[in-house]
């Protein structure tokens, strides 16, 4: 019945309407009322107000405390090596990286998606027709907006680091830190470069990612902010950059992300070593919950962030109602193996800091997540393994499902097929 009077209402409020229902209905899957009052604030300014695609800029208060330590005592081995490693693995964008490369985005030998990513269901489901030149165009601009996210999300990983490296406790976690404040600082750098050069679309910052960072920059605690930009929103980037490497054709792309990759790896390591030690020994266990809840919370908000509503807005809207792009979006190849890559990221961090308790294990079910639980931590896989999985071993896997796709199409005659992704999908 709601989504029938929604479908009635003009556009442009439908527009505003939208976003506010799908807002809601995160707020009823987390269900917990002390975190869905602490995300509340950020959840109006960045989903209802829209204050990210209202403004050109943004102030966010933040009263977190800038810990000193007048000893400077070497106090945690792991990090002083991951210190001494992120000084060895420093590159300059300006050297490392061929800007000379001509980029076409609409070249299919040199595809920065493929075409097919998330468009095949609007394509070929009969909803929208579109000829090849704006299938072309389409997949040019989704690549924009998704390289546009992840510069937005830099920009607030960038700020998120100096803070942390303010407040946390450990002066070796002090000194990574300050390494972590200068690779983001080159991400932003170098994402920007890219998309105003090469793609010369930047889009605005999509609503759920507005509010995560807004949530992690005004949050005066540091572990908040170093669970939710160095677990959530970090791990997730790893994950949909690693996506991004595996599939794209476009050369100085794929050696960006090359770099890039093996920095996140780190800073994700570096949150899990700090997030473990802290969890484990210097929280009660009402706090235990608190961060638990609001981590998947958070999980939720990234798995919508991803929907592409300003590729709707721009392409579809007024052809088709948000509720079916989204279903559109969910089913799409591509971007069901981009959920699938960063979730798998995701999960085995959570557990491995310790907020993956039985109480969670449920909600993690109950949206397709758990399914993830097993893979590597950031502790146990190296940026360098994690390039080598893409280059090789994930290719190999490929190799074995597309030959069990093909042994299962000559099994059925009638062309039907067995959607073995499904629960992937979520």
């Amino acid at each position: 019945m709601l989504e029938r009077l929604t479908s009635l209402l003009p556009g442009t409020m439908r527009r505003k309407v939208d976003p506010i229902l799908e807002t809601l209905a995160i707020l009823r899957e987390v269900g917990n009322p002390a975190a869905v009052a602490s995300m509340a604030p950020s959840m109006f300014r960045g989903n209802v107000l829209q204050l990210g695609k209202r403004f050109e800029t943004a102030d966010m208060v933040s009263g977190h405390a800038a810990h000193f330590d007048w000893t400077y005592r070497s106090d945690f081995p792991e990090m002083r090596t991951l210190y001494r490693r992120a000084k060895q693995q420093q590159w300059d964008a300006d050297v490392a990286l061929d800007w000379s490369i001509d980029v076409d985005p609409e070249n299919p030998n040199r595809h920065i998606l493929p075409r097919d990513f998330f468009g095949e269901p609007l394509i070929r489901g009969g909803q929208v027709r579109l000829s090849a030149k704006e299938e072309q165009r389409l997949n040019y601009d989704a690549a924009a907006w998704m390289l546009s996210q992840f510069l937005h999300g830099e920009q607030g990983a960038l700020f998120a680091a100096a803070q942390v490296t303010e407040s946390v406790q450990w002066l070796d976690g002090k000194l990574y830190g300050a390494t972590q404040v200068m690779d983001e600082g080159r991400h932003v750098e170098t994402f920007f470069r890219y998309i105003d050069t090469k793609l010369n679309k930047l889009y605005v910052i999509n609503d759920n990612l507005f509010t995560i960072i807004d949530a992690l920059m005004t949050d005066s605690r540091w572990d908040m902010k170093f669970l939710g930009m160095q677990i959530m929103v970090e791990g997730l980037a790893l994950g949909a950059f690693g996506m991004l490497y595996r599939v794209t054709n476009e050369p100085l792309l794929k050696d960006l992300l090359r770099y890039i990759i093996q920095d996140e790896a780190r800073h994700v390591h570096y949150g899990v070593l700090a997030l473990r030690e802290h969890f484990t020994n210097h929280i009660t266990e009402r706090e235990r919950r608190e961060r638990e809840d609001w981590s998947f919370e958070i999980a939720l908000l990234m798995r919508n962030r991803f929907m592409a509503h300003e590729v709707y807005e721009e392409w579809f809207e007024g052809l088709m109602s948000r509720k079916d792009w989204n279903e559109n979006v969910q089913r799409s190849p591509g971007m069901r193996e981009f959920r699938q890559v960063m979730f798998s990221r995701l999960v085995p961090n959570l557990r491995y800091i310790g907020l993956l308790s039985d109480r969670m294990l449920h909600h993690y079910e109950q949206v397709g997540l758990l399914q993830y639980i097993d893979g590597k931590s950031a502790a146990e896989l190296s940026g360098d393994q994690f390039l080598w999985e893409l280059d090789h071993g994930r290719s190999e896997i490929d190799s074995v499902n597309a030959q069990l796709e093909r042994m299962a199409t000559g099994a059925h005659d009638d062309g039907a097929h067995d959607d073995g992704d499904h629960h992937a999908a979520e």
